[in-house]
């Protein structure tokens, strides 16, 4: 593995997720045209939302305690390019992600559209309903590292009506290009929040015919997945945190109390089992096992990961960021020497089972390192030995695109004459 920084954007990338880096007083974030620091999304996407060279997007802490402590700086030169500095030392420039135009808009509601959805990388991510209610019990159980409840009615608006989401989506799609769109909700009593998002993925997916997430807790009726499947969602999470019982139950006492581990792996497995059930085409079906690696040793994240992709999931792998206001804020974040085995465990893992990975066109996620880009972590011998499966990936990415794209400008023409007529 590059173990120079100026020369590895991936190992950069998982350093600055441990770190964070200091926005210099040079640059000033939004009059350069870049996105402003909002707490959405749980909390994750409270950095500096930025493009790393090899185009890897990235939200890195800024705001956060354990960044006083970082030696990275973001500096803007006076010839206006913007770099990342290692203390004196210059290390790679970057981009900051373009704020879109219709981020200063609101809907025909009146709400400001980045209350309704926002940016995370290239695609929109939608919290649609009320606050989870781990946080409006008496005793709250919410997740120690979450600040959903501190985000929701501030940064990101309660509740969202479909028109006001199809409204956002239309201009996300028309002026940012976006090619997916993630919902996530939180725990309700009486697990309606399937029922909640069911209008909402209808309404988008005749809209634009965009790629459709969904984040939620473990359905108790595993049959709901086959119905989400029909109606157009293309990948469920289900994010349990952490692999060690023990660790999941500190950590997460809600869903320890109320779901319970095995019911996250158990619809992780009948998911992957059912996107095999199909083939990959212009609307794909993906199962993802979610973690957060650095809230328990390394070996268990890399169990978890091994049991995630020998099941036909994909993992998704978040570094613990110690937020502002949570149960969790004075917890320190992983080192980038422990993370690393999980990470490359991540790229290794996904190319042994041959899984679907970084095929969706124009996504590009700045809240986690993706399975796709923890190649950059791993010796150059492992890059060989998957050299083949790898060529096999660009060519499903440049099929899979071609086809996926047609289906996206017969949606946008459909939408745009329904408009003017």
């Amino acid at each position: 593995m590059e173990t120079d920084l100026r020369k590895n954007p991936g190992l950069l990338k998982l350093d600055l997720y441990c770190k964070g880096a200091h926005i210099d007083d040079s640059l000033q974030v939004t009059d350069e045209g870049g996105r402003p620091i909002l707490r959405t999304r749980a909390g994750l996407g409270s950095g500096l939302e930025a493009i790393l060279p090899d185009n890897l997007w990235t939200n890195i802490p800024v705001t956060e305690r354990f960044v006083r402590h970082s030696p990275y700086v973001v500096r803007r030169r006076d010839n206006g390019e913007i770099w990342i500095d290692q203390g004196d030392e210059p290390i790679c420039r970057i981009t900051l992600a373009p704020r879109p135009t219709w981020y200063d808009r609101k809907t025909s509601t009146g709400k400001p559209m980045p209350q309704v959805g926002t940016l995370q990388g290239t695609y929109l991510g939608v919290y649609p309903s009320k606050v989870c209610e781990y946080w409006t019990e008496d005793s709250p159980s919410n997740c120690k590292f979450c600040s959903v409840g501190l985000n929701l009615g501030s940064d990101d608006a309660e509740e969202k009506r479909v028109q006001e989401v199809l409204e956002v989506v239309a201009a996300a799609r028309d002026e940012s290009d976006i090619t997916y769109i993630d919902f996530n909700t939180g725990h309700y009593a009486g697990e309606t929040y399937l029922d909640i998002l069911e209008p909402y993925i209808k309404a988008v997916k005749k809209a634009t015919g965009c790629l459709i997430g969904v984040q939620t807790p473990p359905h108790s009726d595993l049959s709901r997945y086959d119905r989400l499947k029909e109606i157009g969602v293309n990948r469920v999470s289900f994010c349990f945190e952490l692999f060690h019982p023990e660790h999941f139950e500190k950590v997460c006492p809600g869903k320890a109390e109320k779901y319970g581990l095995e019911r996250y792996l158990q619809a992780v497995e009948y998911n992957a089992r059912l996107g095999r059930a199909g083939k990959l085409d212009f609307d794909p079906w993906v199962s993802n096992g979610e973690i957060i690696a650095g809230l328990e040793p390394p070996e268990w994240s890399i169990k978890a990961i091994d049991w995630i992709t020998s099941v036909g999931a994909i993992p998704t792998v978040c570094v613990f960021r110690p937020l502002k206001g949570t149960d969790y804020e004075h917890v320190p974040p992983p080192k980038l020497e422990e993370m690393l085995p999980v990470f490359a465990r991540q790229y290794e893992a996904c190319m042994e089972q041959g899984l679907p990975i970084a095929v969706a066109p124009n996504v590009n996620v700045s809240l986690v390192m993706l399975p796709w880009e923890s190649r950059w972590l791993v010796p150059r011998s492992v890059r060989r030995r998957f050299a083949l499966k790898e060529a096999k990936m660009a060519a499903m990415r440049k099929i899979f695109a071609h086809r996926f794209y047609a289906t996206l400008r017969r949606h946008d023409a459909e939408r745009r004459a329904a408009a003017a007529s």
